[in-house]
């Protein structure tokens, strides 16, 4: 028995803006102190980002017109978390919706023949969930077995591709719909820190969803989930966090990152790729630009190697859980399907979290 990953679909907010353009608004925000603002344009010109997409669309207004916030460049009183959280319930079930909706089509699967739905989101919480709307508004059957990740960052897809995993191998006839969905851009901070205006200027909205499913050897074709691996590092709990506010959610992001990666990464790679032989392809999450560059020179990877994690980020920025299924989105569209290769992401612990494929 193989899992098939059968269809990767994405969507994104309709509004999109490049990052000159975000730059220039965040330039704008008087709550920022001067000499941080003056340095706003430098940070967003050196993320490896073109173009991000957002649900807040005061992101894309006049002062005057804005909705979302209060209407002046203070951006004070920010809206509160419960004000975000609305938000968030408002804007990700249609888009949720929408790329679940293209998997299942894509992968010619009709609704109500979907046995398991495994959710993924850390940018807002309610219930009944996104689980549940989506067998409502996508006709699945009403005993659909559901599970959702919640809360875990950008990592979480590899969870949600495990547990789809279990599902294939315990249930022989599984079809299984995983959703990644994150918000991102609603949690955005206006302050003094650094580090606040680091994150602002790397997240992005979309999600994705994907189709995989139980399939004997010789049925059907594309690439298999073959085996997963999470490894923890000992001393970097502080480096990458996610809490929740009275204004948003909080990011901690550290300068560390990308060298704490750096040192666990070959040997994380060694364990994975076990009794496996080479990788032709690789999926990496770009959390930023300098985690992409520093697992390229210390993977010896090529520029073909990242190109798909790079394009992925500068279209799109990063968009947390859902962003490794747009880069294996744009693996699985090759003519030919690589013979096999690995995705890996990166949050809070930090954890690498990695994933082997192989075609079938």
């Amino acid at each position: 028995m193989h899992t098939l990953l059968s269809s990767i679909a994405t969507a994104n907010p309709p509004l999109r803006r490049s990052q000159q353009f975000a730059a220039s608004f965040m330039q704008r925000v008087t709550s920022i102190p001067a000499p941080l603002r003056k340095r706003i344009p430098a940070i967003y010109e050196r993320s490896g980002i073109d173009y991000r997409y957002s649900c807040v669309d005061d992101y894309g207004r006049e002062v005057g017109d804005f909705e979302f916030f209060p209407p002046s460049w203070d951006l004070d009183p920010p809206p509160t978390t419960s004000a975000r959280n609305a938000k968030y319930r408002e804007q990700v079930i249609p888009l949720a919706e929408r790329a679940a909706a293209e998997a299942l089509h894509l992968a010619a699967v009709d609704p109500r023949d979907v046995t398991h739905v495994v959710c993924v989101s850390c940018t807002g919480f309610f219930a009944p969930g996104l689980d549940i709307e989506l067998v409502k508004r996508l006709g699945l059957p009403n005993d659909t077995r559901r599970a959702f990740i919640g809360f875990m960052g950008c990592y979480a897809a590899f969870n949600a591709l495990r547990v789809a995993h279990g599902f294939c191998r315990s249930h022989p006839a599984a079809v299984v719909l995983v959703v990644c969905a994150e918000l991102c851009t609603l949690h955005f901070q206006t302050n003094e820190s650094l580090e606040s205006a680091i994150v602002n200027a790397l997240f992005s909205d979309g999600a994705a969803a994907a189709v995989l499913r139980s399939v004997h050897e010789g049925e059907g074709h594309g690439l298999a989930y073959v085996d997963g691996r999470a490894e923890l590092d000992d001393d970097s709990m502080e480096d990458m966090t996610w809490d929740i506010g009275d204004a948003g959610f909080m990011m901690g992001l550290s300068s560390r990152v990308p060298s704490v990666i750096a040192k666990r990464l070959p040997a994380y790679l060694n364990r994975l790729l076990e009794g496996r032989g080479k990788a032709d392809f690789w999926a990496i999450h770009p959390g930023g630009i300098a985690i992409v560059e520093k697992a390229q020179e210390i993977l010896d990877l090529s520029d073909a190697d990242v190109r798909d994690s790079l394009e992925v980020l500068r279209l799109h920025g990063n968009m947390s859980s859902p962003t490794i299924l747009f880069i294996l989105k744009r693996i699985l569209e090759r003519d030919p399907l690589p013979e096999s290769g690995v995705a890996l992401a990166f949050g809070p612990g930090l954890t690498i979290e990695g994933a082997y494929f192989q075609r079938v």
